[in-house]
């Protein structure tokens, strides 16, 4: 193939710059004002740096099992969280507010295998979202209530292995403002 010049290549790819229509660029207003509905913010009592208790019996355990990491992504548009269990046990998950169907969509992945995507919305206060999942012993259906609270934000998710009639607690977890050491 023969070499053009450096000046051939230059024109060549500033013409092809002048063809892509103007609607198809991304323009800093597009980008920064696309998630500031009110619905994009509902989530955000979750954000935070958190030590994370189990609950037993109502009342959170007086040490910490993980520490969970939930940021604010992709403009406002997004919430990333990072689960680090003192197990070793390890965990990600991506949530969205969908506009398109005005729901909450959250993609959970972890160090164990495990894919849980659940989906849901605000009921009052609270962020409840729902899925199953198919492990070994078939398919579960989960619920996941995120609820702020006085101290914190308490998780809570229940399963179903009997398609919704009867459901058990899968864990109950507070999480509260990460303390320095």
């Amino acid at each position: 193939m023969p070499k053009l010049p450096l000046i051939a290549c230059v024109l060549m790819t500033s013409s092809l710059l002048v063809i892509v229509p103007k609607s198809t660029q991304a323009t800093p207003a597009m980008t920064s004002n696309y998630c500031k509905a009110p619905e994009f913010r509902q989530f955000d009592f979750w954000l935070g740096d958190w030590d994370t208790f189990r609950i037993k019996d109502e009342k959170p355990a007086s040490t910490s099992v993980a520490r969970n990491r939930v940021t604010s992504i992709l403009g406002g548009c997004a919430l990333r969280e990072v689960y680090t269990r003192t197990d070793g046990y390890s965990g990600e998950s991506f949530t969205i507010y969908d506009a398109s169907r005005n729901v909450w969509h959250q993609s959970w992945v972890s160090n164990q295998g495990e894919l849980v995507v659940v989906e849901g919305a605000r009921e009052g206060n609270n962020i409840v979202l729902s899925g199953r999942i198919t492990d070994t012993q078939g398919v579960q259906l989960q619920r996941v209530t995120w609820e702020p609270v006085k101290d914190g934000v308490r998780e809570t998710c229940l399963g179903s292995r009997d398609n919704g009639k009867t459901w058990t607690v899968l864990f109950d977890i507070l999480f509260r403002p990460h303390a320095a050491s």
